[in-house]
């Protein structure tokens, strides 16, 4: 009986986290596909050795497989809601993370100085408000890397196309004030 009622207690808790926090933010915690993963990775190659930021976190899929693929960078996850960021915090400690940090923190209320990648999966909305953040100097950061969703006002770097049901992008944009001068935006069709 004390096992049923401490499991029944934990899922309300849970449950009532990430309603929480969807109700707060406008998305709940929403993991990717495996294909977008290796998109995202596959356009974080070549982006310097500086910190990779993801903004939303969620569950620590991407944050995990970040601090993995590239130990000698700092990755930092930021996730709002309890449960989500509970659980990234219990497997760094059990894989042994050392330069994998998650912060239980709203992005949008952070400056972000000296980040050398941004990383996200979010809304429209979301990518608007990211927008505002980088055009004010409160995210100073040379590339962002979006799943799905595109920053408003920009054009790519680079766009991948997966080969999933939703043929979905991940975009690649060169964030640093010499961007002006760009060469063409490439799109390429993986995986």
């Amino acid at each position: 009986m004390l096992i049923e009622s401490l499991f029944v207690t934990i899922v309300l808790v849970v449950i009532s986290s990430i309603v929480w926090t969807t109700l707060v933010l406008g998305i709940s915690p929403m993991p990717s596909s495996k294909k977008a993963y290796q998109g995202v990775l596959e356009l974080i190659e070549n982006t310097g050795t500086g910190p990779i930021v993801d903004l939303g976190s969620g569950w620590g899929n991407l944050v995990i497989r970040l601090a993995r693929t590239y130990p000698q960078r700092q990755i930092v996850g930021f996730e709002l809601s309890f449960a989500p960021w509970l659980f990234t915090l219990v497997m760094i400690k059990l894989l042994g993370l050392k330069n994998l940090k998650v912060h239980r923190k709203n992005f949008l209320n952070i400056r972000l100085n000296q980040v050398n990648v941004i990383v996200c999966y979010l809304h429209p909305k979301a990518m608007k408000a990211i927008q505002d953040k980088i055009s004010t100097g409160a995210y100073q950061t040379e590339y962002l890397v979006s799943n799905n969703f595109a920053l408003p006002g920009q054009s790519p770097e680079q766009t991948l196309t997966l080969t999933d049901f939703y043929r979905s992008p991940v975009y690649r944009y060169k964030i640093c004030e010499d961007s002006v001068t760009q060469s063409p935006p490439r799109t390429t069709k993986r995986f």
